[in-house]
Parts: C-alpha cells; sequence; structure tokens
C-alpha cells in the first residue's frame, strides 16, 4: 500500500507554490506508506541549465566524493551552482551532451553513487521516513514551480534506502519521472529484456521498470500520451501510476481497476491522488472529484 499525488498549475508560469501544495497532499497520505517519502518538482526554470541530484552514498564522509564528482563534471561544462544537504549533491550546469554519459561519469566513483535526478526543471527529493522528515530536511515547500508528483512508501518486497525510494527518475532521459501505486507481475520479464539492452536498474523495485518501460516508447517517436496507452497492454498486474515530463503531467490506470486513483480538473490546476483526502487537504472544499476508470488515460500539459 503506498500514496501517490500530483498537481499541475495550468498556468505554467513557475511561481506557483508547487512544493507545499505537493507536501500537503503528502502528508495527508503518511498513513498509507510510513517507510519513505519523495517529491518529484518541475520548477519551470528557463536558463536552458542542466540541474542534477546526486546521491553520494550513505553512511556519511561524503566530501571527497563531492569534489571528485565536481572536478569531473567540470570537464564536462560549466557549474553555476553547487550545494550538498545530507547525502544529496545538487549540481547547476551548463550541458548539451549524452545524459547517459553523464551519468555514468558520476556513478563511476562509488558503487552506490547514483543520479537520483537530472533535468532542465526537474528536481527530485526522496529519502526514508515521513513527509515531516522531508519537509524538515530539504525544506521542499519553499519551492515554486509549474507541476509536481510525490509518493509516500510502504515496503512489501524489497529494501527500505533512499534509491528504493520513489518517485523515480527515468534514468537517460531527463524531466521524466514516475510515481506508482500497485504490482508490475511482469517486471522480471521485462527487466531481462531491458538489460539485454544495457539498461541498469538501480533497485529491486518492480516500479522502477515504468520509467524505463515509458523512456524506452518516447525515444522510439511516442508521445506520452501514446506510451502511457501501450502501457496498459505492456505491463501486467494491478497499478495506478502518474508521470510527468516539463511540460507535462498524467496517469495510468490499469484494466482491473484495483488500486484507487481519483482526480479533478479546474480553470487553474490538476490534483491527483490515490485518495480524496489528500486533494482535500491541499484544496478544501475544490469539487468535481471523481475516481479513474478502468484503462483511463489523461495528460494534461501547461499553458
Amino acid at each position: 500500500m503506498c500514496g501517490i499525488i500530483g498537481f499541475l498549475d495550468k498556468a505554467g508560469e513557475g511561481a506557483a507554490p508547487v512544493g507545499n501544495t505537493v507536501l500537503t497532499m503528502l502528508n495527508a497520505l503518511a498513513c498509507r506508506g510510513p517507510d519513505s517519502a519523495g517529491v518529484a518538482l518541475y520548477t519551470g526554470a528557463s536558463n536552458g541549465h542542466t540541474v542534477l541530484r546526486v546521491k553520494l552514498g550513505e553512511n556519511g564522509a561524503f566530501e571527497g566524493r563531492r569534489e571528485n564528482i565536481t572536478e569531473r563534471v567540470q570537464s564536462l561544462g560549466e557549474i553555476h551552482g553547487e550545494s550538498t544537504t545530507e547525502e544529496y549533491l545538487r549540481l547547476e550546469l551548463d550541458f548539451q551532451g549524452d545524459p547517459r554519459e553523464l551519468s555514468a561519469l558520476i556513478e563511476s566513483e562509488a558503487e552506490n553513487v547514483e543520479v537520483v535526478s537530472m533535468g532542465n526543471a526537474l528536481e527530485i527529493v526522496k529519502q526514508v521516513g515521513t513527509p515531516e522528515n522531508l519537509e524538515q530536511t530539504h525544506g521542499v515547500s519553499r519551492i515554486t514551480g509549474t507541476h509536481g508528483i510525490g509518493h509516500t512508501r510502504l515496503s512489501t518486497e524489497s529494501r527500505v534506502d533512499l534509491s528504493h525510494s520513489q518517485p523515480f527518475w527515468a534514468h537517460g532521459m531527463p524531466d521524466l519521472a514516475v510515481v506508482h501505486n500497485g504490482h508490475i507481475t511482469n517486471y522480471h520479464n521485462l527487466r531481462r529484456l531491458y538489460e539485454q539492452h544495457g539498461v541498469r536498474f538501480y533497485t529491486e523495485n518492480d516500479s522502477e521498470v515504468i520509467g524505463v518501460y515509458l523512456a524506452d516508447r518516447i525515444s522510439q517517436g511516442m508521445s506520452l500520451k501514446e506510451a502511457l496507452t501501450a502501457s496498459l497492454y505492456d505491463l501486467d498486474g494491478s497499478f495506478s501510476y502518474l508521470a510527468a515530463t516539463q511540460h507535462e503531467l498524467g496517469f495510468a490506470k490499469d484494466r482491473f481497476a484495483l488500486k484507487p486513483l481519483l482526480f479533478t480538473e479546474t480553470d487553474d490546476s490538476v490534483v491527483v491522488a490515490t485518495e480524496e483526502i489528500a486533494i482535500e487537504n491541499a484544496f478544501p472544499g475544490i469539487g468535481g472529484v471523481r475516481e479513474a476508470q478502468a484503462k483511463e488515460i489523461q495528460v494534461w500539459q501547461l499553458n
């Protein structure tokens, strides 16, 4: 049992209190996922810089790694911003190359170093614990932007740590992130298929394959909506998931409709959540909330 939420400010000007909205919704779903919490926020940045969030490892002693990684990245692009919070290194740089090569360069520093997110607008922050812990450590509520998705996790089969937490960045495709509630029962078959094509998986969490799948379909020329639709037939199991790019927010609900997902849309915004209490917690009295139906796909774009 997990909780997923999504919010999109249709105006798309980048000034909406996305962090506070997503956090308010997540707090209402904390009881569905006490193991970890995370958000993928789209800041609406327009300077063209690539923003990286890097997990430096576990158990402290990160200073040496921070220096080594920063030095490596400087060889590929000018760094315009650098900061460290707990195990996260955040870098902002000019970079026009292959994101997979950049990730590989950074992750060659050590086995447990991981690029958690990469994009022009996307920033993922996640950690073990509740949404309240996320706020205390990273000040998520202060972040403004255009849209975001979030997740609270109750682990049912894989480890509880930062890497296994959600959202998942679709490694190799900037600005694409997913959150998921349910089970992908053909996960192992899909994983073996992608690994045969050189894709690296970072966890034993079945949700990770959704981002890999969407990135694969989009790279083949599909739109996000077409990729979400295709997933209804290529992914087995019971699931509801949200996916976001720099300019879009969407969801898919499987053919059995066993996993709850509700949403509402106004002239100004779109709000999606596992339970209505999350929507009401952020937008009291908003109205128009309805349950997504079996095999339903929705995609919204920024204006």
